[in-house]
């Protein structure tokens, strides 16, 4: 039996599949941290160079890889919702944006804490820090800029223009440490393959796939919580059994 997915294109019918589906990304998300964070902590071995200091990369490398992901499928639905004036498209980009953010925040943190004994400083103005920073600074526009505007449909149209001039900036991050001379690392993870020790690369996997199941369940949640605002005087709102109660 065939599966009509264009129906789910609709506030109306994806609110309630969300809410399905949050504990399904939410569960296996809170059990892969606690397993990466375990092994990251306890079973991936010291490494020869940078001692116990490298072990910040486990929380570094997948919210650094994350943060520029959630941008370009951020600018996919901004640009969905201004192509072909989508409601679920604008308010699912407005929903990835805080995460995203929060992704985007904790790499900037997390990279000072391992520069600081691998540099001897907290911050230098290398070329992937800078854009990272600057990703950041997209990532409060578009929040910001959307929440400057009073009228919704106005609001998507202005930030998702945002978004998408945006994009540009991902690449620069990615390839920046090939296009300039800089002291960041290049790529931890390459598809050509790693010499990094199996214990570490298994880590590192559990680590970035609890990111993006914690990414989707914090994202779904938000979005029913968008479609709940802007939905709010439809008749289907009101029949909610959560709004009634």
């Amino acid at each position: 039996m065939a599966i009509n997915w264009f129906k789910y294109s609709s506030p109306t019918t994806f609110y309630g599949l969300a809410g399905k589906m949050i504990p399904w990304f939410a569960i296996p998300a809170a059990i892969l941290f606690a397993i990466g964070l375990y092994m990251g902590f306890f079973v991936a071995p010291v490494d020869a160079q940078q001692g116990e200091f490298y072990r910040i990369m486990f929380i570094h490398v997948p919210t650094s890889i994350l943060s520029m992901f959630f941008y370009l499928i951020m600018a996919g639905y901004a640009a969905l919702g201004l192509i072909f004036n989508t409601r679920l498209s604008a308010m699912m980009a407005s929903a990835i944006a805080p995460t995203g953010a929060l992704f985007t925040l904790i790499s900037l943190l997390t990279g000072a804490l391992w520069g600081k004994p691998m540099w001897g400083a907290w911050w230098i103005w290398d070329a992937r820090m800078t854009s990272q920073l600057i990703l950041l600074f997209l990532y409060f526009g578009f929040i910001a800029l959307h929440a400057s505007i009073d009228e919704p449909r106005r609001a998507d149209r202005a930030a998702a223009l945002l978004a998408i001039v945006g994009s540009v900036n991902v690449p620069i991050i990615y390839f920046s440490v090939k296009w300039w001379n800089t002291l960041h690392q290049g790529s931890t993870i390459k598809f050509s393959g790693t010499s990094m020790q199996i214990t570490m690369q298994h880590t590192l996997l559990t680590m970035t796939i609890a990111c993006w199941l914690y990414a989707i369940a914090v994202v779904l949640a938000r979005v029913r919580s968008i479609i709940l605002e802007r939905e709010r005087k439809t008749d289907w709102i009101s029949e909610l059994p959560e709004v009634r109660s």
